[in-house]
């Protein structure tokens, strides 16, 4: 293989797959694709049902994308990362208040970050999930407030990216960095191998 579709607009995950020495171009969806609606929960869903669900539907959608827009065939890898307390699922937030909200409930308590990767070449697909452990120290209402002006938290599932300025209320985690940063290396890099990637 020399090279993947990467169907995703985060450059943490980009920047990930530059590290495991991955060519891939990036296969993002037209203006018109409805992408909001895939990431909408369904009732009671558990946290790791809803993360895989949704990777699985952004690798449907982006195969239909490489197939519409007849680009040259390689594997097709999406990825999908969720927060969740319990079973309630924290998505990106939609405005600074529910970003603050968010910040709140995890403030002083463990959670989870769930990211599921999956690649597709032809009809085999693959995938894999990661499953962390995050835990923040007590935030005052004033670190909420500086954090959130930062603008960071926004578009960030759970409202904060580990790598930047969250990482200071972070002390401790469990399981896979680059999981909670969007992208497992470990377990895409097994997929990858799977596909006959020599990495």
């Amino acid at each position: 293989m020399t090279f993947i579709y990467l169907a995703s607009q985060s450059p943490r995950r980009r920047q990930l797959l530059e590290q495991l020495g991955v060519a891939h171009e990036l296969l993002l969806p037209d203006p018109d694709e409805d992408t909001e609606s895939i990431e909408a929960a369904l009732p009671n869903e558990a946290p790791a049902h809803y993360v895989r669900r949704v990777t699985g539907l952004k690798l449907d959608a982006a195969m239909q994308r490489l197939q519409r827009r007849g680009l040259p065939p390689a594997p097709v890898l999406c990825s999908d990362t969720t927060v969740a307390l319990g079973r309630t699922i924290f998505g990106k937030p939609a405005d600074e208040a529910e970003a603050a909200a968010m910040l709140h409930e995890l403030s002083g308590r463990s959670h989870r970050v769930l990211t599921a990767v999956a690649i597709q070449r032809g009809r085999t697909r693959r995938e894999a999930l990661s499953d962390s452990h995050v835990t923040f120290s007590r935030l005052t209402p004033a670190q909420i407030r500086r954090y959130v002006a930062s603008g960071e938290p926004l578009g960030k599932a759970g409202a904060y990216a580990i790598q930047g300025q969250a990482s200071a209320y972070i002390p401790r985690i469990s399981g896979s960095y680059s999981g909670i940063m969007g992208l497992p290396m470990h377990e895409t890099a097994m997929l990858l191998q799977s596909f006959g990637f020599d990495l």
